[in-house]
């Protein structure tokens, strides 16, 4: 059984990615990407019986970095990394923090609330805890749900998908 309290994740024993596919009549010119949020901090509470009962994140917006991009025309290369990153800091969330907070959790399902891009909306997340500990927390987050805009280029013809998949994987 997993010891009850709260429990801290972070960078140092957990992986907080986003993964981002691509669209559009120009789909095979741009990338999946992988990317890692490298500064936040999550707590999650584990009940006496073993079961969570919270769990809170935050994270720095600007933190996001490229980790792998799949597909394309050409290898993204460290210039490449550098320009998403630059957009994705001005114009996509626009340096404005992440928060997630549960308000309620039945099994594998959390209620919660996502604070991004300065709106807070419903986000449920499916978060599993395994008898060795190994904690895994899934969501889809539809970008346009929080008013935001999914990046595109070339006159529209390649652009992020809506939906944008995140996950934590971390070790209490």
């Amino acid at each position: 059984m997993i010891e009850p309290g709260t429990h801290r994740f972070g960078p140092s024993n957990a992986t907080l990615a986003v993964r981002t596919r691509r669209g559009g009549a120009a789909a095979k010119a741009g990338h999946d990407l992988l990317l890692h949020v490298t500064a936040w901090n999550g707590l999650l509470t584990i009940g006496d019986d073993g079961a969570p009962e919270a769990a809170e994140l935050a994270a720095d917006a600007t933190s996001l970095r490229v980790q792998q991009g799949t597909g394309g025309m050409k290898a993204l290369d460290e210039s490449d990394k550098a320009n998403i990153h630059q957009t994705i800091d001005d114009e996509v969330l626009e340096r404005c923090d992440i928060a997630y907070r549960s308000i309620a959790v039945e099994g594998t399902r959390v209620e919660g609330e996502l604070t991004l891009a300065g709106r807070t909306r419903a986000l449920p997340l499916e978060l599993t805890v395994g008898d060795d500990g190994e904690v895994t927390a899934t969501a889809t987050v539809t970008q346009s749900d929080w008013g935001m805009k999914p990046y595109s280029a070339l006159f529209g013809t390649l652009k992020v998908l809506d939906d944008v998949e995140i996950a934590l994987v971390g070790h209490l």
